[in-house]
């Protein structure tokens, strides 16, 4: 096939293309709610495969390990052998993993089906956006199109506790793990009638030197910040974070000498590709850590049951869906850097709100804050994701999804790390039982808010209404302080936008100078296009 002219006018999208969108909305939506769903799940797992507690913490853990572990790999290979060909093995595997974990017999085998799982989703999301990046050429529709793919990964995250504690109120642990397999049915039989296929006709084999070099990086170091935001410093966490560390640079030296590299490096020459990245794991950073605190607080504080904490957190995920669909149009009348700026100013005063919580009635503005925060979120996750697929060449739209993805989970493990960690001190620093409380009780409850709970059930009426006193005002404390510092991080993301991106205009990424539509497409899809959408 000819190259294309690549001064020629963007080819608008049909119904074909948005009905495509559709089907690949379902895929981002079961990702995101498998991320949170089973946490609501853990009480009847637990009474059901009796695990110790090591093996609670792999059930929960694997599958966000091996999907960021595989997230490189699985975008390259989508550029190899097909995108909508690899989003296909993917649903398979994904549903056929989903009914093993369902129907898991042993603690042992949950956590092997959770890693097959974990693997599998790891097809799914760089396939959708990097489909997306080809189905929709032309700038503006595909920032609506990136928008709905956006909303439809902050919404499930945050439906999946809701979702997860219907199901367990009616039915038995195993079913939150079958939401995927009817969604990945309807993928497999709607895709090839709807969904394009594209492949890199030049595109090399895959380093399978390269793949293990970068699984060793990436799962080493999330594994590390993970362990540092449980147990703190130690052996164990800095040795995974320097083996992390060590193998990524021999990952990206093996990468700049071969031919063809699993990731393509020459991506961070383009400045918009690179901020966006760089905002995106920056602002996460501030997200993560703050979640981890506000759902804490919801549950330890206020006094919520999981699924209760859940519900409360819904406006803020209609917050950022609103504010992700609308993001768009913005863009289209403001310079995108201006935007996506504002958007991280507006997160920023609701991080300055939580600063102002109190343990006692702070919850309405605890709740508005949340709100505010989602707002910048929803906001910089339409603009900043369709930024990274919208300023690479279409064949290298999987990589660029991948790292999207990547960026994204380091930057929220490294908050939930660190800004755990110094709330956690805050907690101990300023943990103070008045009289009255045991002193064994009283040590045991300095350790964190969770062990004052347990802490508290073994008192007195008068001894634990005391210690949760205390308790709970040095965990706001720690919520406090981390308001403070992730209101300082989304100053310093507004800061980069405004500075890298200020000559980006707004056909929001459009990604003019490097979309060359290199020897384009290698479709085997025979489907009609239909009329097109006005």
């Amino acid at each position: 096939m000819s190259s294309p002219d690549t001064t020629a006018a963007p080819v608008k999208a049909g119904a074909r293309q948005w009905a495509g969108l559709a089907v690949l909305a379902l895929p981002t939506l079961l990702i995101s709610l498998d991320q949170s769903v089973l946490f609501l799940a853990l009480p009847q797992l637990a009474e059901s495969l009796r695990p110790t507690g090591t093996q609670i913490l792999w059930i929960t853990d694997i599958y966000g390990f091996l999907v960021a572990g595989f997230l490189i790999t699985m975008g390259t290979l989508g550029d190899r052998i097909g995108r909508r060909k690899l989003l296909m093995i993917g649903a398979v595997f994904v549903g056929a993993a989903s009914v093993l974990a369902a129907y898991s017999t042993s603690a042992e085998m949950l956590i092997a089906t959770r890693a097959l799982l974990g693997i599998a989703a790891a097809t799914l999301m760089p396939s959708t956006l990097a489909l997306i990046s080809n189905m929709f050429t032309d700038p503006h529709q595909r920032g609506r199109a990136v928008a709905v793919w956006a909303s439809c990964f902050m919404g499930g995250t945050a439906l999946g506790p809701v979702v997860g504690g219907v199901f367990l109120e009616f039915f038995w642990w195993g079913s939150v793990f079958l939401l995927g397999v009817p969604v990945m049915v309807l993928l497999l039989i709607v895709a090839p009638f709807v969904l394009p296929e594209y492949k890199d006709p030049n595109a090399g084999r895959i380093d399978l030197f390269s793949v293990l070099l970068s699984l060793v990086s990436i799962l080493s170091v999330i594994y590390g910040l993970k362990e540092l935001a449980r147990y703190g410093f130690g052996p164990a966490p800095l040795t995974a974070l320097v083996v992390g560390l060590s193998v990524g640079t021999v990952f990206v030296k093996r990468q700049r000498a071969l031919e063809h590299p699993l990731l393509d490096l020459k991506l961070f020459r383009v400045g918009a590709f690179t901020a966006a990245l760089l905002i995106l794991m920056v602002s996460m950073l501030g997200t993560g850590g703050g979640y981890l605190f506000i759902t804490g607080f919801l549950q330890m504080v206020e006094g919520f049951s999981p699924m209760e904490a859940g519900l409360w957190m819904v406006p803020s995920a209609v917050a950022s869906i609103l504010a992700a669909q609308v993001a768009p149009a913005f863009a289209k009348r403001f310079q995108l850097g201006t935007v996506i700026g504002a958007s991280l100013l507006i997160g920023m005063t609701g991080y300055a709100m939580l600063v102002l919580v109190d343990p006692v009635g702070g919850l309405p503005l605890l709740l508005a804050g949340f709100v505010i925060i989602f707002v910048g979120v929803g906001t910089f996750g339409s603009l900043g994701t369709n930024l990274v697929v919208g300023s690479v060449p279409p064949e290298r739209g999987g990589s660029a999804a991948a790292l999207s993805s990547i960026s994204g989970d380091l930057g929220n493990a490294l908050g939930v790390a660190a800004l755990g960690s110094l709330g956690t001190a805050v907690y101990r620093d300023t943990f103070a039982p008045g009289a009255g409380v045991p002193a064994h009780a009283a040590e045991a409850a300095a350790a964190s808010m969770e062990d004052a709970v347990v802490a508290a059930r073994e008192l007195p009426s008068g001894a634990a209404d005391a210690l949760m006193s205390a308790a709970e005002e040095a965990y706001t404390n720690g919520l406090n302080t981390i308001g403070f510092a992730c209101a300082v991080l989304a100053a310093a993301s507004a800061a980069i936008s405004l500075t890298m991106l200020r000559k980006r205009h707004g056909a929001a990424s459009s990604g003019q100078a490097p979309q060359q539509r290199s020897k384009q497409e290698s479709s085997t899809d025979t489907a009609p296009e239909s009329l097109p959408v006005p």
